[in-house]
């Protein structure tokens, strides 16, 4: 636990997409938090960093973080998927807390020896499932809590893209110990919600195939998930799809929701824009709104639009500054992030296998 006063100071291990367009924005954004040092050896990534935050600080490596490790209050680390448990546990070691970039490791036993070790520290540990503040997620969120479409039968979820060319990089690459590959990327998002929704899996189907030229691991993904409370989520992932589907189908005893288009806040730290620089942000216009209806597409008119709730990306980092003020849980914990790595799993082996996977449900 961290007193309140000073800002705590967090360092940034990586600058690269998920750390120059979401962790150091949403960082500076929050109240309490200041970003002290950014850890990159690229010259232009330091440049681009220091035109945003002129203040900040450069490290080469993570190990120059460990020796200063006094002055600093919070980790974070958005390196390449294979750098997250060395790090990590270098960070805990040196006695501070973490947030991790998802997928939190390759495997949940790697992840559950992560909290293990974050919990004998005493030091927080949290993975960033910023997805859970997407503005479609919070108001379906709010729909199942209401009870406004009776009880949830199916939850399509669909993550899908068309980038037909290869992109080339880490995230592509075949070699496992990358940790690459849309099941562990956008399945990462798709899988952690369906459990917060939904609550644990119980079975797990998967089939993943790699579509485009040249490519090395999967690049269009579907999960099936039986959850333990009887529903079925239907999960897609997909870099090769020429006509995108509806981002959620929720179908209930009562009424069905969708939803189309994703969530604004990341094409707008894309393109420079930040939160709590002006009003408006994470809402989307009327045109975009789902729908809750029974017995008509709502493509011709059926049921009516919901209004969507804002998105709200600060909402994480927020909760990670209470959480090492006041010594509350963090808003993911490492235990979910490892109970949503069980699901991956089982779905690599199912789809390399051609089988249903049981998992046991933990306590």
């Amino acid at each position: 636990m961290t007193g309140t006063g000073t800002p705590l100071r967090v360092g940034l291990v990586g600058y690269g997409l998920a750390g120059s367009v979401f962790h150091a924005p949403l960082i500076a954004a929050t109240d309490g938090l200041v970003l002290d040092t950014v850890v990159t050896s690229s010259p232009e990534r330091r440049e681009q960093a220091r035109a945003e935050f002129p203040d900040v600080r450069f490290a080469a490596s993570p190990d120059e973080l460990w020796q200063r490790a006094d002055s600093l209050d919070l980790i974070v680390i958005a390196s390449p998927n294979k750098t997250h448990v060395p790090i990590a546990t270098a960070a805990l070691k040196a006695g501070l807390p973490v947030v991790v970039d998802k997928p939190l490791a390759g495997s949940a036993a790697e992840a559950r020896e992560l909290a293990a070790l974050a919990e004998e520290r005493g030091l927080l540990l949290s993975v960033f499932q910023n997805r859970r503040w997407d503005n479609d997620f919070l108001t379906l969120a709010r729909l199942v809590a209401a009870g406004e479409l009776g009880d949830v039968q199916r939850f399509e979820s669909r993550f899908e893209r068309w980038r037909p060319q290869l992109k080339g990089g880490w995230r592509e690459s075949g070699a496992p110990e990358e940790i690459g590959g849309l099941l562990y990327d956008l399945g990462s998002h798709v899988v952690d919600q369906a459990l917060v929704l939904f609550g644990p899996a119980v079975r797990v189907y998967a089939e993943a195939d790699v579509r485009r030229p040249g490519a090395e691991t999967d690049d269009d993904t579907f999960i099936a998930i039986t959850h333990a409370n009887g529903v079925r989520s239907h999960l897609y992932a997909s870099a090769t799809t020429a006509q995108l589907g509806p981002r959620f189908r929720v179908l209930g005893s009562v009424a069905g929701y969708v939803k189309h288009g994703l969530d604004p806040q990341e094409a707008d730290l894309r393109e420079g824009r930040r939160p709590g620089r002006g009003p408006g942000w994470g809402l989307e216009p009327e045109s975009l709104w789902g729908r809750i209806g029974a017995g008509e597409s709502p493509l011709t008119g059926g049921g009516h639009p919901v209004e969507t709730e804002p998105g709200d990306y600060p909402a994480y980092y927020a909760g990670i500054a209470t959480a090492l003020r006041e010594g509350t849980a963090p808003p993911v914990t490492a235990h979910e992030a490892a109970a949503a790595l069980d699901v991956l799993e089982a779905a690599r082996r199912s789809a390399r296998e051609g089988i249903v996977v049981t998992l046991e449900v933990r306590s």
